[in-house]
């Protein structure tokens, strides 16, 4: 009699897994699993940072250069990792076409200046336009802003003139700019300063150009040269002439340097030292950087909205 052999029917199992077969299931098994994953506290890494480009006019004062640099670690301290470079208009190493030439990715160039005058509004944008190897943005002058006014307080009374010690009216000195806009931003700073002063007078007033040059000569090769009034000078003529007895001097002044020198000069009193690093200009070259991120570009009318970024 024949016995049948049993044949494996389409439903038996599958032959064993060989060793490697098996390690390349469970590997994919884990990937697949590890995927809908997220373990507490972790964080997927964040792009990097737009470099700040702090971009200072420059100065052959040799205390210009480590005024800057100290203000640009005090903004470093503040934002530990963001990554700060320095670059000048003019006169000081590094200039910013250098600076900008090293980069690459994004950047966000933040003019230590005051206003928008013609380093603002035209060396900016044209130095950007020369790197065009960079995605960058260009943030709002430092001025006006009630950051600003408290620094300029903080140096007044570092220098003992304010409201209540001895002064009766103050003078905001200035670079000067021949760009309306510019005098603007210095007229609201003024009314800035004054609101933290509990309504002392406070005068916009501008450097003068050095003898060497007159403005119209000037001004083909630096159209940025003030041609803004009244003088310190004249500004103290005034106030004098209205009974103000005793005025002192505050500088939107990053750095030591000409202008900052001559308005000094021409003071009748106190005159307070450059902003430098103090603490309240730090935070706000931060808030202009952020400022220019939060806004579709940096340098237009758009870039003084409010935002909401803690200063």
């Amino acid at each position: 009699m024949t016995v049948p052999i049993p044949q494996p029917s389409a439903s038996a199992s599958p032959a064993p897994l060989g060793a490697g077969d098996l390690a390349a299931e469970i590997t994919a098994e884990l990937s697949s699993r590890l995927r809908t994953v997220r373990l507490h506290g972790f964080r997927p890494p964040r792009p990097a940072a737009p470099t700040l480009v702090a971009v200072a006019h420059g100065s052959r004062d040799p205390r210009a250069l480590p005024a800057v640099r100290a203000l640009l670690d005090r903004v470093r301290a503040l934002r530990p990792g963001l990554p700060v470079r320095l670059g000048h208009i003019e006169l000081n190493q590094p200039l910013l076409a250098d600076t900008l030439a090293d980069l690459r990715g994004d950047a966000v160039l933040v003019p230590l200046l005051f206003g928008h005058g013609y380093h603002v509004t035209h060396d900016l944008p044209a130095a950007l336009a020369a790197a065009p190897h960079l995605t960058g943005r260009i943030a709002a002058p430092l001025g006006p802003h009630p950051l600003l006014a408290e620094a300029l307080h903080g140096r007044l009374l570092e220098a003992g003139a304010a409201a209540g010690l001895g002064s009766t009216a103050v003078i905001l000195a200035a670079a000067g700019s021949r760009a309306a806009r510019s005098a603007r931003d210095t007229e609201r700073t003024a009314r800035l300063l004054s609101a933290r002063l509990g309504g002392l007078p406070v005068v916009p007033a501008y450097a003068h150009p050095s003898p060497a040059t007159t403005p119209e000569r000037d001004a083909s090769r630096h159209p940025s040269r003030t041609a803004a009034a009244p003088t310190v000078a004249e500004a103290v003529r005034t106030l004098t002439a209205d009974g103000h007895e005793r005025i002192a001097l505050a500088g939107c002044f990053t750095a030591p340097g000409r202008f900052a020198t001559q308005c000094a000069a021409a003071a009748p009193g106190v005159a307070a030292a450059p902003l430098g690093d103090h603490p309240a200009l730090a935070r706000l070259v931060l808030h202009r950087y952020d400022q220019a991120l939060l806004t579709r570009t940096g340098s237009g009318p758009e870039s003084i909205r409010a935002a909401t970024v803690a200063v």
